[in-house]
C-alpha cells in the first residue's frame, strides 16, 4: 500500500512497492496523459512532478513516492503551465504528440525555477526528452514564448 497526492488528492493504492509509478498512474488511477516510451529513464514522455521537480516516472517505484505530491500533465495547472500551453498550441510545437506531456511538464518545471531560460537552460533541462517528430526548435521557440508571458 503507498499513499501520496496527486493531482490535488489523496490516494492510497493497494500495488507491489516496488511497481513503477508509471504503471500505478496509468493502470491504478487511470491518468493516461502520462506516457511509456522506453522504460529506461531516456525518453521523457513518463515525466511527471514529484514534489515540484521533473521524475521520470517509468523508473520510480510508488514506495519511493510515499507522502509525496504528484502532478501529472491532467493535473498541470497555474501561470506556468497556462503560459506553456499556450505557447505549444499557438506555435503549433506537437506532430504526432506523443511525447508533448513529457515535453510540458520538463518545460514547467523549467520555468518555475528559471523565469528567464537562456537557450543553453533550455537545452540543460530538456535533455533527455525525445521527439521523434523532432519538433526540437518549436519546443525551444515555445519555452522562450512562454517565459515571455510570464514576464507579463
Amino acid at each position: 500500500m503507498a499513499a501520496f497526492s496527486i493531482n490535488g488528492r489523496k490516494v492510497d493504492v493497494d500495488v507491489d512497492l516496488g511497481t513503477p509509478l508509471l504503471w500505478v498512474l496509468r493502470d491504478e488511477l487511470h491518468l493516461t496523459g502520462t506516457k511509456y516510451g522506453c522504460g529506461i529513464a531516456q525518453c521523457g514522455a513518463c515525466t511527471a512532478h514529484l514534489n515540484g521537480m521533473p521524475r521520470r516516472s517509468c523508473v520510480t517505484p510508488v514506495s519511493s513516492v510515499e507522502g509525496g505530491t504528484i502532478v501529472t500533465i491532467e493535473g498541470l495547472q497555474g501561470n506556468v503551465a497556462d503560459a506553456v500551453k499556450s505557447a505549444w498550441i499557438g506555435l503549433n510545437v506537437p506532430q504526432c504528440g506523443y511525447c508533448q506531456s513529457g515535453q510540458i511538464m520538463s518545460a514547467a518545471a523549467l520555468l518555475t525555477e528559471i523565469r528567464s531560460p537562456s537557450d543553453a537552460d533550455i537545452d540543460h533541462a530538456m535533455a533527455g526528452n525525445v521527439c521523434r517528430c523532432a519538433t526540437y526548435v518549436r519546443i525551444r521557440a515555445a519555452i522562450h514564448e512562454a517565459a515571455t508571458t510570464l514576464k507579463g
